[in-house]
């Protein structure tokens, strides 16, 4: 397992990233955890079972996982880019799917759907460090 400045940048941006915003969601409201079930119910609508501080919590926890495996050095690149795949994907599914997100029949987003638009870098991360191939150096 070599080391790379360039996987290690992608890694240290996304995973501190997710692992701030997991911490920030450790003490949600109600109201707040509610909104954000809300909005993940558009993608997995089995979420509606779960109480609304519940999905908070695993939503919370799911976050701070992840971002402390994106950032751990002993956790290969490929697995660190395949689980911020999942995490973006969903990310990516629920501004695809909220009303109000995007210009009509477009991908861009609206003045509302900019903050979640902005998770399309984290898919970018993914590729990179999902496909990311070291060149060997030729020998003499």
């Amino acid at each position: 397992m070599g080391f790379s400045i360039g996987n290690a940048a992608l890694r240290f941006v996304s995973g501190a990233f997710i692992l701030n915003s997991g911490i920030g969601k450790l003490n949600l409201t109600p109201d707040q955890a509610a909104g954000l079930q809300s909005a993940a119910q558009r993608v997995i609508p089995q979420l509606e079972d779960l109480k609304s501080e519940q999905f908070g919590n695993y939503l919370s926890f799911s976050e701070i996982a992840l971002g402390c495996t994106i950032l751990a050095p002993f956790v290969p690149t490929r697995m660190a880019g395949m689980g911020l795949a999942v995490f973006s994907s969903g990310l990516l599914a629920t501004y695809l799917k909220s009303p109000g997100m995007t210009e009509p029949d477009s991908l861009r987003p609206t003045p509302e759907g900019t903050a979640m638009a902005k998770d399309f870098w984290l898919a970018g991360i993914a590729v990179a460090l999902l496909f990311n191939r070291k060149r060997r150096s030729r020998s003499s």
